[in-house]
């Protein structure tokens, strides 16, 4: 059962990244490299990253919400390169498998996974089938269900997760959604107060 497995990753990715001092003591953002998923021309003038959790529905409300038009108006005409990282939130039995099961999806079908689990989330928060809330996710995930199966509990996925965590406690992030506009952190995550951001970071200032 995909339950099951996905379910087994949670104490040991939890494990991994509460281990980590030096991360605690940099206090400093992680820059993007290859291991990040995004979206968006990587030599765009402004890069913004989010932490986020697939089981916060401030989350969830903003990939509903707001991201359609974020992509539209900075990602699809090239002024932003996107970078989702995970911060798995409580409860960790929904967060960590959902966010691991995005980490095994074909990386340029990444987005389509996270999209299907916000818009699937409320209904496994308040109890639903996590198989239902798994199955639209897979389905778009350019993976088969045994591949995830397979991937989820990896090592590498583990390190993977574990890293985005990691690089969350550095930069003094413990809620989500946090946004990051070309390394600075901005609290305002509606449309217009991140455009305000990303015009000021595409202006130097």
């Amino acid at each position: 059962m995909l339950i099951l497995t996905l379910a087994l990753l949670a104490p040991a990715v939890a494990a991994s990244a509460s281990g980590s001092d030096s991360a605690r003591a940099r206090q400093t953002l992680a820059p993007v490299t290859a291991a990040d998923r995004s979206i968006g021309r990587a030599d765009a003038p402004v890069t913004v990253i989010e932490y986020a959790s697939f089981a916060c529905h401030h989350c969830a409300d903003w990939h509903q919400l707001v991201y359609p038009g974020f992509k539209a108006r900075f990602i699809d005409t090239g002024k932003v390169r996107f970078v989702f990282r995970n911060l798995p939130t409580d409860p960790q039995e929904i967060a960590l498998p959902g966010a691991a099961l995005a980490r095994c999806a074909v990386p340029e079908r990444f987005f389509e996974v996270a999209a299907a689990l916000m818009q699937g989330q409320s209904a496994v928060l308040r109890g639903g089938n996590r198989e239902d809330w798994y199955g639209p996710a897979i389905a778009v995930s350019g993976r088969t269900q045994a591949q995830i199966e397979a991937c989820a509990t990896s090592p590498a996925v583990e390190a993977a997760l574990a890293r985005d965590m990691d690089s969350a406690e550095a930069a003094d992030v413990h809620s989500t959604p946090a946004f990051f506009v070309n390394g600075r952190r901005v609290t305002d995550r509606s449309l217009g107060g991140l455009e305000v951001a990303i015009r000021a970071a595409a202006a130097g200032q």
